[in-house]
């Protein structure tokens, strides 16, 4: 899959969407409740997959990015988008499935803050 975005475009919204830091992120993928949601078909779910690999990601200098790190960042910017655009539950959201599958995709929705990734 390759994005019709500029890489540009593809770094700001990240920046603007993934909003854990990576030792936070790996300490959520370790929990019960990371492991709790998705569709899996290994044993792994696709969103618990991507944390590892958005770990990797904001660990990586922006020019030092692959192709296929470009590509799961365009994916990862996309999902955040429409499971946000979806809305979460009317109340417990802290403890909803809907909040801990975006913060697998390295997406918390009660945090404030940006990527921590520089």
């Amino acid at each position: 899959m390759s994005s019709s975005k500029s890489h540009d475009e593809i770094w700001s919204e990240w920046r603007d969407l993934v909003n854990m830091a990576p030792s936070d992120l790996e300490d959520w993928l370790e929990t019960e409740e990371s492991r709790s949601v998705g569709d899996t078909d290994d044993g792994e779910s696709t969103g618990h997959k991507s944390g590892r690999s958005i770990v990797k990601i904001c660990r990586t200098n922006k020019d030092d990015l692959g192709d296929d790190q470009w590509d799961h960042m365009a994916t990862v910017v996309g999902y955040i988008k429409r499971h946000c655009s979806q809305g979460g539950p009317d109340r417990d959201v802290e403890t909803s499935k809907w909040r801990y599958s975006l913060m697998n995709w390295g997406h918390d929705p009660l945090a404030q803050d940006g990527c921590a990734n520089s």
